[in-house]
């Protein structure tokens, strides 16, 4: 995993990184798993509309990092505009409970092993944006990571059927890390957001509200604990009513409903047991299926993360949890 860190203006980070790319031989002009087509540079300009208005500062981002690497704006915006909302790639799992004394936000992410050596833990303090701690198989997107103000954010991504111009799942997780404090303030911002692509959320604050936010771009649907439980759990699916029709019962999820199920029975069936090591050991597959991925086939979870709310602790895999141990990750304080 390569571990980066980001200061100054959003642009300043952008470019040192960018011109850092290219001084090791590389240009980000490609994507390893799709490709650049017109239509998605069509699609690319229409979200840049949309970026304009609720997120301008991921724009001066990926200007700085067009600039410092020496490829055009445009083809940067393609590759990460149009993540998510046109193929189906990576697979996760994520899960949070909450009880008088733990707060732990849990996450697996499943995605190719012919990658996972560029996959990349961020460490950014950013001025106008809150800091934050996160993991991604991209650049600038996140897929998770928990912010100075002890918000933690997941994705899980779905099948999309419907997309329209607006932020996908990696820059609506980068978006509420940056923007909001809170739970609550992270699905009233959503709310507002235009949605391009299809994936559930799971958030997390250190007060001990937990939800899982199923949403696409027409339909957003918040889950809380059932009555009596004090837990959520989602995985490449999705589970709620008006949600279930956005299914695609076709396609290879990496036994999305399994993972789900090896999480919520998990976390029903041991309810005096909440901690961070007993969630470490769902994650690590000692409850069932959920990380035992048969490499061969180019796929694992690449890493494992749990965040301790309570504690203001960052637990982390650089790998799959099932081989290797969580380590502690202290480079970030969380003064909260």
């Amino acid at each position: 995993m390569y571990h980066l860190r980001c200061s100054g203006t959003h642009y300043e980070a952008g470019y040192r990184w960018g011109n850092l790319v290219l001084k090791n031989g590389n240009k980000l002009d490609h994507c390893p798993t799709f490709e650049l087509t017109e239509e998605i540079y069509a699609f690319a300009k229409k979200c840049e509309a949309e970026y304009k208005t609720h997120f301008p500062e991921v724009l001066n981002e990926i200007k700085g990092i067009a600039e410092g690497n020496g490829v055009p704006v445009e083809t940067l915006q393609a590759l990460l505009f149009s993540m998510y909302c046109f193929s189906f790639d990576n697979k996760c799992t994520c899960f949070a409970f909450h009880t008088q004394d733990e707060i732990v936000f849990g996450r697996n992410s499943d995605f190719l092993v012919d990658l996972e050596k560029s996959y990349m833990n961020c460490l950014y303090r950013l001025e106008g944006a809150f800091a934050f701690n996160g993991n991604t198989t991209a650049f600038v997107q996140m897929e998770d990571g928990v912010n100075e103000h002890g918000l933690a954010v997941g994705l899980t991504f779905v099948y999309p059927h419907v997309r329209k111009p607006g932020l996908n799942s990696g820059m609506l997780v980068r978006c509420l890390l940056e923007k909001c404090s809170t739970t609550a303030q992270a699905i009233e911002l959503l709310h507002s957001l235009p949605i391009a692509s299809a994936q559930t959320l799971t958030l997390a604050d250190k007060s001990g509200e937990i939800a899982v936010v199923e949403c696409n771009p027409v339909t957003i649907e918040v889950i809380r604990p059932r009555e009596g439980e004090v837990f959520v759990a989602t995985a490449n699916n999705f589970n709620s009513t008006s949600m279930y029709k956005f299914r695609n019962p076709d396609i290879d999820d990496w036994c999305s409903d399994e993972r789900y199920q090896t999480a919520r029975n998990a976390l029903e069936q041991n309810r005096g047991s909440y901690t961070v090591p007993f969630a470490q050991d769902i994650l690590s597959g000692k409850y069932g299926f959920m990380c035992q991925y048969d490499r061969k086939k180019n796929a694992d979870t690449v890493w494992s993360v749990v965040y301790d709310l309570k504690r203001k602790q960052v637990w982390r895999v650089e790998g799959n949890p099932a081989r290797k141990p969580f380590q502690e990750d202290k480079r970030m304080k969380l003064d909260y």
